[in-house]
């Protein structure tokens, strides 16, 4: 019987790593909270991407509310972001009690649209800007800053799916006011549980994202700043990301050339296919657009291989939206929505498994081809 092909094995995906090793160093030191493996892997990270600071944080939906507080967004501010993205975004600013204002996407990258955020900044009093780099691929972040910057917004980037994705030498995390990241297992860096970090080049910035971290304290059980949390990257979790953090760059290899044997197999089909050639893109999800989304997926289950959304529901049309029509219209987001699916990815997925994926659907395109 042919094995099922998983949309992401965890056992896979760490083969070779060791981190039995680190858990019981952590183990064996009595100190789970705050302590050496945070602060190494804090340096770490940001010598890897290339950042005067990291700070660890509990998760990454976290990392995006603290980045947010830290730069001043509070109750009844606007908040520029996408729609497409899982609500990720949404939920951070909603948490604080901000507006989200949702703004269309480039079609052809279904990221943050440049025109469509100078278009919006002309009309909307923007407290920030979130910029999601969506499956793992750089938004045109180089536009997006420099307008952010035109009209003095700070710039947040979204980084928790595209963990060294790389432009003219530059990582994301680099780009904007500050960046947000979440080490969720299934991510391109992913802990053994929740994690997330926020990166940014100021000082004193980077001081209020520590503080804000730990319940606004400037000194122990002094509280300096309102909208503190509890929200720290745990020791256990810090010294697994320390022990995979070196493998990152491979990885992400591997997941391109994934991706790549998919855009060659698949050229010629009727499908929108990702751009996955350049390092700006750690094909964190490999997602292709087809007007036969559920049917291609109904077609694969049956091969027994996994698919999925991401992500169905655009986030104003979202049940907990309910009550009022977005300001701008959003055709390409709801679009994106409508056709997007995804198809296995990752490392340690084996040239056999995807070249089965890659069979399946040419074969399900030329079956409706022929009908």
């Amino acid at each position: 019987m042919t094995q099922p092909i998983p949309l992401f094995s965890m056992q896979a995906a760490n083969a070779g790593v060791d981190v039995l090793e680190p858990i019981r160093k952590v183990i064996e030191s009595h100190w789970y909270v705050l302590g050496r493996e945070v602060a190494d892997f804090e340096s770490e990270f940001a010598r890897y991407l290339g950042i005067d600071h990291c700070v660890g944080v509990a998760n990454g939906t976290d990392a995006l509310e603290i980045a947010l507080r830290a730069v001043g967004v509070g109750p009844g501010d606007p908040v520029i972001t996408c729609a497409n993205a899982g609500f990720y975004s949404s939920t951070a600013v909603r948490a604080i009690g901000a507006i989200p204002v949702y703004i269309d996407i480039d079609p052809a990258t279904m990221t943050l649209s440049p025109a469509r955020l100078e278009e919006a900044l002309t009309h909307v009093p923007a407290r920030a800007i979130v910029a999601t780099h969506l499956y793992g691929r750089l938004a045109d972040i180089e536009s997006l800053a420099e307008i952010a910057a035109a009209r003095a917004v700070p710039l947040l980037e979204d980084c928790a799916q595209a963990h060294g994705a790389t432009r003219g030498g530059r990582k994301a995390g680099t780009f904007g006011t500050i960046s947000a990241f979440s080490f969720y297992p299934t991510k391109n860096l992913g802990a053994a549980g929740d994690g997330g970090a926020i990166a940014c080049r100021d000082a004193a910035l980077a001081q209020r994202v520590k503080q804000l971290r730990q319940y606004g304290w400037g000194a122990k059980y002094k509280v300096e700043l309102a909208g503190g949390r509890n929200s720290r990257l745990d020791e256990l979790q810090a010294a697994i990301l320390r022990a995979k953090l070196p493998f990152l760059d491979q990885w992400n290899q591997a997941r391109r050339t994934i991706a790549r044997h998919y855009n060659a197999a698949f050229a010629g089909l009727p499908v929108q296919l990702p751009a996955c050639d350049g390092d700006d893109h750690v094909a964190h999800l490999y997602v292709l657009r087809t007007r036969e989304r559920d049917a291609l997926r109904q077609y694969l289950e049956g091969q027994g291989i996994a698919s999925e959304i991401h992500y169905p529901i655009p986030d104003h049309l979202q049940p907990v939206a309910a009550g009022g029509a977005p300001p701008f219209a959003l055709p390409e987001t709801e679009a994106a929505c409508a056709s997007v699916v995804t198809l296995p990815c990752f490392p340690g997925l084996t040239d056999e498994q995807a070249e089965r994926v890659a069979q399946a659907v040419r074969r399900f395109f030329q079956r409706e081809e022929s009908r």
